[in-house]
């Protein structure tokens, strides 16, 4: 499965056949770096913030792919038509929106336990309410642009000053 480093709007979902047990040492990385579920996706890089393990029992009421609708955007034909096999689901998966790869371009070779089950397009969040706007904000600026500078003139002498006066007493002491 090729990822494009460029790719933004996807989300991939994989179901973990895993007991239940075995699923938090397979989806953490160790504080030694091993990371089974990186490991698993044949995955060159991983960011751990952008991987989400649902436990499917976890949903209650609600479906698998309302989950992803709702927390990841999900959406599309692929999707639309992939919900009742999404929903059949069971024990665990992991979704991982474009995010997780970090911008890197890289192959992935799934491995056991994991297997794919679909790549989704994601829909943007569209702003609530009414763009905001400002009369403050309208217009073009005028007037004269202001004076340039003298920077930290001052503060630049007053440090020369300073390090002329070591200079002198380190002179002086050297010539005792």
């Amino acid at each position: 499965m090729q990822i494009n480093g460029s790719e933004r709007d996807t989300v991939r979902l994989f179901h973990l056949d895993l007991p239940r047990e075995a699923v938090e040492r397979f989806v953490t990385q160790a504080g030694t770096g091993e990371w089974p579920l990186k490991y698993a996706l044949g995955a060159t890089v991983l960011r751990t913030a952008f991987v989400d393990v649902v436990d499917i029992r976890d949903l209650g009421q609600m479906s698998l792919s309302q989950y992803m609708t709702e927390a990841h955007g999900a959406s599309g034909d692929d999707f639309r038509q992939m919900r009742n096999r999404i929903d059949a689901l069971t024990g665990h998966v992991v979704i991982l929106p474009a995010q997780a790869f970090d911008n890197t371009s890289q192959t992935l070779s799934i491995a056991t336990p994991l297997r794919w089950i679909g790549t989704f397009a994601e829909t943007r969040a569209k702003p609530k309410g009414a763009r905001l706007q400002s009369d403050a904000a309208r217009g073009a600026l005028g007037g004269q642009p202001a004076p340039a500078g003298t920077g930290g003139s001052g503060l630049l002498r007053l440090i020369a000053l300073a390090v002329a006066i070591v200079v002198v007493l380190v002179v002086a002491l050297a010539l005792r």
